[in-house]
């Protein structure tokens, strides 16, 4: 590394402090090199760039990415604990190619669930290679679930992977042909609905078996933790972030075999399970994304007659605060939302949704009552355990996961969640480029501005020629000429954006903007 940019990173360096946390190695892209947690941050990241502690390290990978690193940011937390996992967030989140990798899927067990087949069975894969089909999964103890699928099939009469059903003439189905007929205790001839029945009751199990598994390894995670045994609650820690995606890719799918229900169904049992006295044809969505309470913004969905309504989504960006605090971010945008609505005598949704629990159904609740307006019917759903929360008094409701009504609620949900992530990423990344001419010595901040407003992105700007770069205002022939090889050498070698789109990691303040549409 260059001694003016070794100097930059060690000025950071000498002011790091003596806490808990985690920091992060970038390179003159942005790029996050390395995510590590530390006990103490300062005596940890000052360990890297002792020349005498380098070969001590006995890590290769180490010695390689010290020349690399050109920046640094850290995140403080209270305590190690909360670094292991926000280090584990990080590394999921950004993948930076010095870290050894964390748990890879492919390396576990999924159980595949074909839905739209006449006789779904439950196969063991380790890719997700259909996309019309279910995954549960992955799990990381193969033998476990060998035995949970073989007390799922005695217990409920369904098929796995190795049977072989035949087709009788009346359309029935034989499901086995041995001796396993006896042993499992069930009818042997079923039509394909009665078999569907066996699967829904079959997934539901499974479903809880690996909520359950997640609990007990969170449990162990931290134990480990608490008796200062890192190493091994890292292990789980892995394992977890693994596992944890047993709930999530479901969710593209339908929970239920073969319970394809039509939105004005599925509306009518929401508003069956709701308690609700009047229709429910609108339903609004709201989710907050940010990472550490960096780039902190909203999304809201809109789904008319059980159906997404893009032109009614919306993206905000948080005003009032920096940092991390959901409650107070949803407060503000659902008070933004609906003053809006008001002052333009629009009319309200049938039905708001909040992606969180009691605190965010309250600070949306309280939004509503500082701007002075009646809430519509408004609700919470509970992530962990899927529970519909209610203002208060009324208790919590958690209905089976098969139920039309709650199937309804996490779709939007999820698409709340999806719209949020995405604008969050949009935001990253659009920083992310900019920061590169902030490395750039001589350029001020209007003349950054000139040529980004010029050239629109610095994918444009790299291409510009000498000539064309003179043709932005207060860039002269010597300014262009030390630009154009500021930008060759911070180009990567293949000479495209690649480099940048591999990274959305950075960790500035975000300045607040109004709302924006989709």
């Amino acid at each position: 590394m260059p001694n003016t940019d070794r100097s930059k990173v060690m000025e950071k360096v000498r002011s790091l402090p003596h806490t808990p946390g985690v920091y992060m190695m970038k390179d003159r892209l942005g790029s996050v090199l390395y995510v590590g947690k530390a006990k103490d941050i300062k005596r940890r990241v000052s360990s890297y760039f002792r020349d005498s502690n380098r070969m001590r390290l006995s890590q290769p990978k180490v010695v390689a990415m010290i020349p690399l690193i050109f920046d640094l940011e850290i995140i403080e937390v209270r305590s190690e604990t909360e670094a292991l996992i926000l280090e584990g967030k990080l590394i999921k989140q950004f993948k930076p190619r010095y870290n050894t990798s964390f748990i890879d899927d492919k390396r576990f067990l999924l159980v595949r669930l074909d839905e739209y087949a006449i006789l779904p069975r439950f196969r063991l894969c380790r890719v997700q290679a259909d996309e019309r089909s279910r995954y549960f999964g992955p799990f990381a103890h193969s033998s476990l679930l060998r035995r949970t699928l073989a007390e799922m099939r005695k217990r409920y009469g369904i098929l796995l992977g190795d049977a072989h059903p035949e087709l009788q003439p009346d359309g029935t189905w034989k499901l086995y042909d041995d001796i396993r007929n006896e042993l499992y205790g069930h009818v042997n001839t079923v039509t394909p609905e009665q078999y569907h029945e066996r699967v829904r009751q079959a997934a539901v199990f499974l479903e809880g078996k690996s909520r359950e598994w997640l609990e007990e390894l969170r449990a162990e995670m931290m134990k480990a933790a608490e008796t200062r045994d890192y190493e091994r609650a890292a292990g789980y820690r892995d394992m977890l972030q693994a596992l944890e995606k047993t709930l999530t890719p479901t969710r593209k799918f339908a929970r239920d075999p073969m319970l394809h229900v039509p939105s004005a169904d599925a509306l009518n049992r929401l508003r069956e399970a709701l308690g609700c006295e009047h229709a429910i044809g609108i339903i609004e969505c709201f989710d907050i994304s940010h990472i550490s309470g960096t780039f902190c913004v909203a999304s809201m969905v809109r789904f008319v007659g059980g159906q997404p309504d893009k032109s009614g989504y919306r993206r905000f960006k948080i005003q009032t605060f920096t940092g991390n605090d959901d409650f107070r971010a949803m407060h503000e945008v659902v008070g933004r939302r609906y003053t809006r609505l008001k002052e333009e005598n629009r009319t309200f949704p049938d039905l708001v949704i909040i992606d969180g629990g009691v605190g965010q159904v309250s600070a949306a609740l309280e939004a509503f009552a500082e701007a002075k307006l009646e809430p519509p019917l408004l609700i919470g759903l509970a992530k962990r355990e899927e529970t519909i929360i209610f203002p208060s008094p009324r208790p919590p409701l958690k209905l089976p996961h098969h139920d039309a009504a709650l199937q309804l609620l996490q779709r939007v949900r999820d698409e709340a969640h999806r719209f949020a992530n995405t604008f969050n990423a949009e935001l990253r990344s659009k920083r992310l480029r900019e920061s590169i001419l902030d490395d750039f010595e001589g350029l001020g901040p209007v003349r950054r501005a000139a040529l980004l407003d010029h050239f629109k992105t610095i994918d444009s700007l790299r291409r510009a020629s000498l000539e064309q770069l003179q043709e932005v205002d207060g860039i002269g022939p010597i300014l262009a000429g030390q630009l154009r090889g500021f930008l060759n050498a911070a180009t990567p070698g293949d000479g495209t954006e690649a480099g940048i789109e591999r990274s959305e990691m950075v960790f500035p303040t975000t300045p607040s903007i109004q709302d924006t549409q989709a």
